[in-house]
């Protein structure tokens, strides 16, 4: 609006033909200038928490802590666990593999708790690609986030989108981490095996 303000000003000059008078002129042409360089794009920094992005964010920390801290215990419980059961291998591995698959199935299931909790803000965002969502919409698209795997076909919007981004990055080290607890048990059996 200041910038066509300044505008006019510039061409009420030329169309009267004052384009000699610096008295118009020029500080047209000044306004014109702080105008366009005052209004420039706002950047990142010049961006503030509102009410939506804190409470993704505390939602996001605290989901991330308690699934840190599940896995943790459940994996050196299991563990433990392990070294003292005596039987077959492949009760030890039945046992070790429910386990993991629960612990993963409980922490998709927090992580959609934290989602459905986050959606309830009017400002955190919500899933777009279904009319009316549900409960299990929230551990389907969880599921598919933890995993990684991303169908595309669940979108979030708004600070949903930071706890979606933690989870994917999370899911991703508990299996890691899991996978690494199946591979250690599998090379204590190994080596039991070998010295016999």
């Amino acid at each position: 609006m200041a910038l066509e303000k300044a505008g006019g000003s510039i061409l009420a000059a030329v169309s009267t033909r004052r384009l000699d008078d610096t008295r118009v002129l020029t500080p047209a042409i000044d306004h014109a200038r702080l105008t366009v360089t005052d209004q420039r794009s706002p950047t990142v920094f010049d961006a503030h928490l509102d009410a939506g992005h804190l409470w993704a964010v505390i939602v996001t920390l605290i989901v991330v802590v308690l699934c840190i801290l599940l896995h943790y215990e459940v994996s050196m419980r299991l563990w433990r666990s392990l070294e003292r059961a005596r039987g077959t291998l492949r009760r030890r591995f039945l046992m070790l593999s429910f386990v993991l698959f629960a612990t993963h199935v409980t922490e998709i299931w927090m992580f959609a708790v934290g989602m459905v909790l986050l959606a309830q803000h009017p400002l955190a965002g919500s899933l777009e690609g279904i009319a009316t969502l549900q409960f299990l919409d929230f551990v389907y698209f969880s599921a598919i986030t933890y995993t990684t795997l991303g169908y595309g076909d669940l979108i979030p919007t708004g600070p949903l989108r930071f706890i979606t981004g933690s989870e994917a990055l999370l899911g991703f080290m508990l299996i890691t981490w899991s996978a690494s607890l199946t591979f250690l048990e599998m090379q204590r059996h190994w080596s039991a095996r070998r010295e016999r």
